[in-house]
C-alpha cells in the first residue's frame, strides 16, 4: 500500500510518502529542495558518489510512520543539508523548516 500525505511546515508544502514493503516501510517527506527519509537512505552514497548533485537530505532510523519521521532526531545528514543549518540530532520537522530557499 502507498500513502501520500501533504504537510505544511514553515509555510511550505511537503509531501509525505509511505510505501508498505515486505517486512518494512519506506518513508520520505520531501519538497522541491530536499527530503528526510527513514533508515533506507544512504547518506554516505549521497555525500560521496553523488556529491555533484548537491542533494539536501537527512536520515532518521527506527521510524515506522511519517509522524515518527517528523519528530525523530536525524541520525545523519548530507553535506548540502549542513550548509542550510541541518545537523544530526535535529528533529525531522525542524530540519524541513530549513528547506525553504
Amino acid at each position: 500500500m502507498v500513502e501520500i500525505i501533504p504537510y505544511e511546515i514553515g509555510g511550505r508544502l511537503f509531501t509525505g510518502v509511505s510505501v508498505q514493503l515486505p517486512k518494512t516501510t519506506l518513508l520520505v517527506i520531501s519538497n522541491d529542495k530536499g527530503y528526510i527519509m527513514c533508515g533506507a537512505l544512504d547518506v554516505g552514497l549521497l555525500n560521496e558518489r553523488l556529491a555533484d548533485r548537491k542533494i539536501i537530505a537527512g536520515r532518521a532510523v527506527g521510524v515506522k510512520t511519517l509522524e515518527e519521521l517528523l519528530h525523530a532526531p536525524l541520525e545523519s545528514v548530507t553535506h548540502e543539508a549542513r550548509k542550510r543549518g541541518v545537523t544530526p540530532g535535529m528533529t525531522g520537522i525542524d530540519a524541513l523548516a530549513l528547506f525553504n530557499d
